[in-house]
């Protein structure tokens, strides 16, 4: 079996007015996604997705992976993920059995082609061995806890919101730090409080910071979250700031989450080593596929952290991410958006199995289980512009 064609087309959804939310990051006008897809000669097809400007993830795969793919066997996925990794070097590297990563790919947009490169590469690969993905990185379990991930609600709106995320069968839910009404410490206290007095003491609740708040600030908040037995506080500072991360967490004991943005198991090493997280929570198509996140949950578990998969964006991200957590032992939790997501729920032929429980099934089909609906490349045709507008 041999890789024939790689290919990689821009996707957006745009959202409409009335099911638009604001954080720090701006008002969300549109999704976007690359999907991938890598062809082989005997006819197979496997779907990967990569996160990053359509435009510009579609010429790296066009001009620079796919040469690098075309002619290899995916049964080597490995060898395929040193290729594109090394780049140039990646013969030596092999040879040697050292990397030597090719310095414009050991982050940012190059990356993220490469893992949604990746993630097609092992598509392809398990549907061969008529196995569902997961099993072939090595099965762990066949179902897994979801979270229901949003929270955005101003002041005592969050009550109604988080419960209701609860009444869905959720046990576990996650609301953002900064809501529709802006950053205050008094004012994420109050949604705070207001979301845990609809959600009763029995469900976890998580809050993210998207990494927005200083080091100071983050502490101090956390200090005023401790009585709400919060499950995890994720991203208190930029993810360029290992060390004041590590600051907040000795200073809490609430558990510390980050992960989404952090490239390779090189960027965990690093969280790990000063002793910065609690949760590991990698992107599957930011920190460079199935091949790169099964390295992560192997080194989070030497520390013994968590790992948490970060689930955002389309049905083929949502896919990959729910077979890494299948996979890995040390995995508790699968992130489940509440956000309008159309290009996650109304891609595919298939539906995911998300059961009133709460619970997420894994799907018995090879490979990643899913496919895409006829009209899908039409219906999410991209748009150019920006995701979030100010």
């Amino acid at each position: 079996m041999r890789i024939v064609k790689v290919s990689a087309t821009p996707m957006s959804a745009v959202v409409p007015e009335d099911k638009r939310h604001r954080t720090d990051l701006g008002t969300r006008v549109k999704t976007d996604a690359t999907l991938i897809r890598v062809e082989t000669d005997n006819g197979l097809i496997g779907m990967g997705a990569a996160l990053g400007t359509p435009p510009i993830v579609a010429a790296i795969v066009g001009h620079e992976l796919a040469p690098e793919c075309v002619g290899e066997d995916p049964m080597f996925s490995e060898r395929i993920y040193e290729k594109m990794y090394n780049g140039s070097r990646s013969r030596p590297a092999l040879e040697r059995g050292v990397t030597q990563a090719d310095e414009s790919r050991r982050r940012g947009v190059i990356m993220h082609a490469i893992a949604g490169v990746d993630i097609a590469i092992w598509d392809v690969k398990s549907q061969a061995l008529g196995i569902p993905l997961y099993q072939a990185l090595g099965a762990a379990r066949n179902s897994i806890r979801g979270y229901a991930s949003g929270g955005w609600a101003p002041g005592d709106k969050a009550e109604a919101e988080l419960a209701g995320y609860a009444a869905k069968g959720f046990t576990a839910v996650k609301m953002r730090v900064v809501g529709d009404d802006g950053f205050s410490i008094a004012k994420c206290v109050h949604r705070v409080k207001a979301a845990r007095r609809g959600l009763g003491p029995d469900v976890e609740l998580m809050v993210d910071a998207h990494g927005s708040l200083e080091v100071g600030t983050a502490i101090k908040l956390a200090k005023e979250l401790e009585p709400y037995d919060i499950a995890w506080f994720e991203e208190p500072v930029t993810p360029d700031d290992h060390a004041g991360q590590a600051e907040v967490r000795r200073s809490t004991t609430i558990p510390i989450a980050s992960g989404e943005r952090e490239f390779t198991r090189f960027d965990f090493q690093d969280l790990l080593e000063r002793r910065a997280l609690d949760i590991a929570q990698p992107d599957v198509a930011r920190a460079g596929g199935m091949t790169e996140i099964r390295r992560i949950a192997a080194l989070t578990s030497t520390y013994g952290a968590r790992l948490a998969p970060h689930a955002w964006g389309s049905g083929v991200l949502f896919a990959a991410s729910m077979h890494a957590a299948m996979a890995a032992p040390n995995c508790h939790l699968l992130e489940v958006t509440q956000g309008y997501m159309p290009m996650m729920w109304e891609l595919f032929n298939e539906s995911f199995d998300i059961r009133s429980t709460g619970i997420v099934h894994a799907p018995d089909r090879p490979g990643l289980g899913f496919t895409l609906r006829p009209e899908a490349l039409d219906r999410f045709r991209y748009v150019d512009g920006p995701e979030f507008e100010f």
